[in-house]
Parts: C-alpha cells; structure tokens; sequence
C-alpha cells in the first residue's frame, strides 16, 4: 500500500541557504506512514511544474513563506496545486505567517496557517489529515520546545551537492538553536519566539556535524542561528567536541558584541582552535543614543572589542548596520557611517554592509510607526513587494540615500585586495580618507559595466 505523499516546497528566493525549516518538518514525520518531498523553487527550472508533478495525489502542500518577494512565488505555487488538485490541503508557515495568520488564511489557495515552532503542530495536521479528520484556520505554535527532543535533521532530503555548487563551497547550513532572548526594539523575533531560546547539546552538534563531514565531505558548517553565542558555557562545550573530532572543518555563526566580551580572551582563542573562521555581528548603529533607543543592550566600546579580539585571532567579521530609523539625526548617521569605516578599514577580513530600516510588525519601533502615520502593506500582494533589504525607508531623505549608497561603494573598493583593483582602490581610499563622495564617477562607472547583484 502506497504512503500518503506530503510535499514541501522553498519559494524561490537570491540566495542558497539550505531550506532547514522543511528539512525539520519533514525529519519530524514518520516516515514509514508518509513519503515526504521538498521541492526548492530555486534549484527547479519551472518550480510550478515540479510542484504540481509531485503534488498530483499528495495529501497536504507545506510551504514555507518569507515576507517579500517569496510570497509571491509561493502564491503562484499555491494557487496552481489548488487548482490542479482541490483535495491537497495547502498549509503554510514561516515567519510570514507566523505574524500575519489571518491575513494569509483571507487567500483562498491557503487553508491552513501555522505560526512559530512548527514540527509538532504540522505533524499533527499530517495525521490528521490521513485520517481524514477536517482541519483547517490559523493554528497557534505550541509553547516553544526543546530542541533536543526533537529527531536529527535529514539531508538526504536534499540535494546537497546541488547546493555546493550554487554555495561555491562545500557549506552546510545547520540550526543548533531556536529563539532569541535578547529585545531589540526593531525585531519581529520576540513577538514569535517570546524571548524564549533553546539549544541543542554540544554533544549532539558535534556528533552531526562529525557525520555531515563523513557523508558529504563538508569543509564549513555554516551555523543559521539567530544568536548562536547564547550560552559561553554550551560554547565551551561545544569548542571541545570539535576539538575531540579533530576540527575537520571550519564553522560560522552569528555573535553579539556584549556576548562576545563576555566570552573572553581565552574562550574565543578557544573557538578559533575548534575551526571558528567568521562571524556575522549586529551593530545596527554608531551613536550609542540610538543603540538605546533600539534596546540592543550593548557599548560602542564592545564593538571595537569584538573587532579587536577577531583581528588578533585572525577570524573574519561580518558588521551589519542600519540607518533611517525614525527621528534618527545627521550625527547619529554619521557615527554610523564612521563607525563602519573604522571596522571596515581596521582589517581586509571584515565587511560592513549598510541596510535601510523599514518597520517590521511585532515590535515596538513598528508598533509606534503605526501609531504616527506609517501605513504597512495591506495584503498579501502588497507584502510581496516589501522589501527589507534594499528599499530605502520612508525616514531617509533622497539626499542622505545617495550619501550612504556612494559611502557603501567606496568603502567597499577602498580596502579589497587584488592587483587589478589598484586604481580603483586609490581612488575609493582617497574619498574615504576626506570624506568626499561627490560626483561618483567611479561607481558610475563601475556600475554601468557591472550592475549591482539584487539582495533581496
């Protein structure tokens, strides 16, 4: 007797990170009862082809939704399985539906909504639905669990030299923790979360990532969590399970500033023995006026620490920044700006990338927006063209976007290595070291030849 099929599709999307959140639904469901599918619309020629293909009898469509340009390939998908096949149930989740659940259930194709931790609640949809019980509505995450209770992530389910390739490296993405615990006032984490975190056991992370090597020859595992460095004791440990298996590959993660001088000198040098290569680091701002309207809990002091303490251990950075939040000042952006020149400039390894704040629902930044005038999209097809990389952000004026964007170039080439750079690198640092980014023919230039990659 054939298993019912259940299928799980990845919108389609610019960048490769491995689709993890199917990969945990699908290792959470028996598999003896059920015959499991993910397709990713980014792998796929005609992603709407292969769904309906695999979705001809299935029992249920699973689709994981981002806010932005994914809702619209997953309404696509959506409406194309519904047609084809009214009976397959199409259930989505995500952190697009995990903040706007009514909202997606108001689309006709979407008849199921599950919002936060989903692979209890999806497997009991799954069963359900096999049994041919009615199920239907927004159904709300259970309290947050602890991961470990949870199966190991299949990747078989996957193709994962498929991914090499597209990664240009051999890096597997992997999740050690749900939640973050922190209140930054701009993040939609603590309205899905509830400032709760759970981690998995470094004994159990070093034993899966000791088997992804085996299988797939990983040389960079590549850690997706919101804050990876919760716990220095669980960092600790885990340090010494890659040391005990030989520190076969590399690792990256995302850290805090504050979290990162907590650590210390001796466990970070620590890290980097057990195969730590890069961090990815939230500073968000140079004035310390605005990281305490933003409740990022940390010190201007403890960003240069954290740079400090990469550049002696020869790990490579990553500094996110934000501008235009509300009522931020000219001297607030130009601490921010000055603030990614120096990490920039401070070591070849470290990147500074500049995003533009647009408001988030769930939290209080967004909330207060509201409450001054900021109208979200309405909808879903709205939603789709939200984009929370690339757009510029209703309080940043078209003089200081132009400001920032030349900023960006020029730092970017100032301090990249490569002969052929040389000119372009003189110039750029030339602009940098005086502050002068009028007339940018350079980036023009630059530009013309090599249009900017699209982020978002």
């Amino acid at each position: 007797m054939s298993r019912p099929r259940v299928v799980l599709y990845n919108p389609r999307a610019v960048f490769f990170t491995m689709p993890l959140a199917l990969v945990a639904l699908a290792s959470a469901l028996d598999r003896e009862k059920f015959e499991v599918v993910i397709v990713d619309g980014r792998l796929e020629a005609d992603p709407v082809r292969a769904v309906l293909e695999a979705a001809r009898d299935a029992l249920c469509l699973g689709v994981t939704v981002l806010t932005g340009a994914p809702i619209r390939d997953a309404l696509l998908v959506s409406r194309a399985v519904k047609s084809r096949n009214p009976g397959c149930r199409v259930v989505w989740g995500g952190w697009h539906p995990s903040l706007f659940s009514e909202e997606c259930l108001d689309e006709p194709s979407v008849d199921i909504v599950v919002s936060g931790q989903g692979e209890d609640v999806f497997r009991e949809i799954v069963e359900r639905l096999a049994a041919g019980d009615d199920v239907g509505g927004a159904l709300r995450e259970r309290p947050l669990r602890d991961l470990n209770e949870l199966p190991p992530h299949d990747y078989s389910l996957l193709d994962v030299p498929r991914y090499f390739g597209l990664k240009g490296a051999r890096q597997i993405d992997y999740i050690s923790s749900q939640g973050c615990r922190f209140r930054c006032a701009f993040c939609a984490d603590p309205a899905v979360f509830k400032r709760g975190w759970t981690g998995l056991e470094p004994e159990r992370i070093g034993d899966e990532a000791a088997f992804l090597h085996r299988r797939y020859g990983m040389e960079e595992l590549a850690f997706q969590d919101e804050t990876f460095f919760t716990s220095a004791a669980r960092v600790d440990a885990l340090a010494d399970q890659f040391l005990r298996h030989g520190q076969p590959f590399t690792w990256t993660a995302t850290l805090r500033a504050d979290q990162a001088c907590r650590l210390g000198e001796p466990l970070f040098a620590k890290t980097v023995r057990a195969g730590l290569r890069r961090v990815m680091v939230g500073v968000e701002s140079g004035s310390q006026e605005m990281l305490d309207r933003l409740k990022k809990d940390m010190k201007i002091e403890q960003v240069r620490e954290t740079a400090s303490l990469c550049s002696r251990h020869g790990v490579g950075a990553i500094f996110n920044f934000i501008v235009g939040f509300p009522g931020e000042s000219e001297d607030a952006i130009h601490a921010t700006l000055t603030l990614a020149k120096e990490l920039r400039s401070a070591n070849p390894q470290f990147d500074t990338p500049i995003f533009y704040y647009r408001p988030y629902p769930g939290n209080p930044m967004a909330d207060q927006s509201a409450a001054d005038g900021y109208a979200f999209p309405q909808g879903l097809e709205e939603w789709a063209d939200f984009d929370y990389v690339g757009g510029r952000g209703p309080w940043i004026t078209a003089a200081r976007w132009r400001k920032v964007e030349r900023f960006k170039f020029y730092t970017r080439h100032a301090w990249k290595p490569g002969k052929w750079r040389a000119p372009l690198r003189a110039t750029s640092r030339w602009r940098c070291d005086h502050d002068w980014y009028g007339l940018p023919l350079e980036k023009v230039l630059v530009e013309f030849v090599r249009p900017p990659q699209q982020v978002s």
